[in-house]
């Protein structure tokens, strides 16, 4: 018998590891894997729930813990925290020492993952590599990613394209479409056990609202929060369900301008720092509408045919549904978008498949990391696009 694969899975946040967990089942049922899972990041912050407590109670043993030493919101601490985290996956991944390390999305811990991947010769797999999101720095970490890993599970094919344009080899680069629309395998729930779920009550009817930093643009993040309050201000009749701001720069302003909003409204707004995957999808699934700057507006809410109003520039770049409304930071024009949708003007239409597929990224994903030569993968060479021809009379 040959032996088991060894993958190690990174996931630094309650985010990535809702997009991780089906993926990590299949690997996990498989007998020719060992699976290992890496938490560091939010994950072990008491001020973001510690939810690496809740990848333990999914049943998926935690083989090292990395934290960052994220103490504050300031831009120093997590430049500071990406190099810790550079240190401690240096010390934590030659003990593992797996046949690929795998790794989602954009993030700085990811990026600090990588390097250490990369300098200790780790093939990496990355996932939803290719996206644009102008209004963050993690457009840029997420390129930089591309570049030190040799298998890629893209989103969309213009996704794909974009990593091939990347010097990517064509043959290691597989739209998948996006992992996290297999959340919908989870159970549903009605309205009524998702408020018991959630230990909460109010109007049946809520929005779903997360605002995390544009940190490409940090001095749009106050006039975002106070667009957002403000046109949540004017909205009656209806219960917000909020989701905390990321550990990014700058979070903590938008925190406590939540905090101030949700308690003044206490009979029917609420904060939760981590819904949890199941409850996070079910509330995604049965809301009026997903409202803020989180991906999860962008990707998932159209897929089950849930309207999203997208503030500021965060998200710019990334493909789009007809069902989302893009809407600077203006209540006024934030309150018009939400009233289109509680008058029914704006659906998503059911037949259309919307950018990011339907579901069925996990099972391609865990396939092929299970099965690919990583012989034929690793070391990776640079891919050259064929040149375009000049035009006549051009000078050499």
């Amino acid at each position: 018998m040959s032996a088991r694969r060894r993958i190690a899975v990174v996931t630094g946040s309650r985010a990535d590891y809702g997009l991780l967990r089906s993926i990590l089942t299949r690997l996990k049922a498989a007998d020719d894997v060992a699976l290992s899972v890496i938490a560091c990041g939010m994950h072990l912050v008491p001020r973001f729930g510690e939810t690496w407590r809740a990848i333990e109670a999914d049943g998926f043993p935690i083989a090292a813990k990395i934290g960052l030493a994220l103490d504050d919101d300031r831009a120093e601490t997590v430049a500071r925290g990406t190099g810790i985290g550079v240190t401690g996956f240096a010390e934590a991944l030659p003990k593992l020492a797996p046949d690929i390390l795998v790794v989602l999305g954009d993030r700085y811990e990811v990026l600090a993952a990588a390097v250490a991947a990369t300098l200790l010769n780790i093939p990496i797999a990355h996932i939803h590599g290719g996206e644009i999101t102008a209004g963050a720095f993690d457009d840029a970490i997420r390129h930089a990613i591309t570049k030190m890993a040799c298998l890629h599970f893209v989103a969309a094919e213009p996704y794909r394209q974009r990593v091939i344009q990347m010097g990517e080899q064509p043959d290691f680069v597989f739209n998948v479409g996006a992992p996290g629309l297999d959340l919908a395998d989870t159970a549903p729930l009605t309205r009524t056990e998702l408020y018991r779920k959630l230990g909460i009550e109010g109007p049946e009817r809520f929005l779903l609202v997360t605002l995390h930093p544009t940190t490409a643009q940090p001095e749009t993040d106050a006039a975002n929060a106070s667009a957002l309050l403000g046109a949540l201000a004017e909205v009656e009749e209806r219960s917000f369900i909020f989701t905390g701001a990321n550990a990014d720069p700058g979070y903590r302003a938008i925190d406590d301008a939540v905090r101030t909003f949700v308690a003044a409204r206490s009979d029917r707004a609420h904060l939760f720092t981590s819904l949890g995957s199941e409850r996070y999808w079910a509330a995604l699934r049965l809301a009026d509408a997903v409202v803020g700057n989180s991906s999860s507006g962008i990707i998932e809410a159209p897929a089950v045919g849930v309207p999203s109003i997208n503030i500021g520039d965060r998200q710019k770049g990334r493909l789009r549904a007809a069902s989302i409304i893009d809407c600077p930071a203006d209540s006024a024009i934030i309150l018009s978008g939400l009233r289109r949708i509680f008058e029914g003007r704006l659906q998503a239409d059911p037949a259309h498949v919307p950018p990011y597929g339907r579901g069925g990224a996990s099972e391609a994903i865990a396939g092929t990391l299970r099965t690919i030569d990583l012989g034929r993968a690793f070391p990776k060479h640079f891919h050259d696009l064929a040149a375009a021809p000049k035009p006549s009379g051009a000078i050499v």
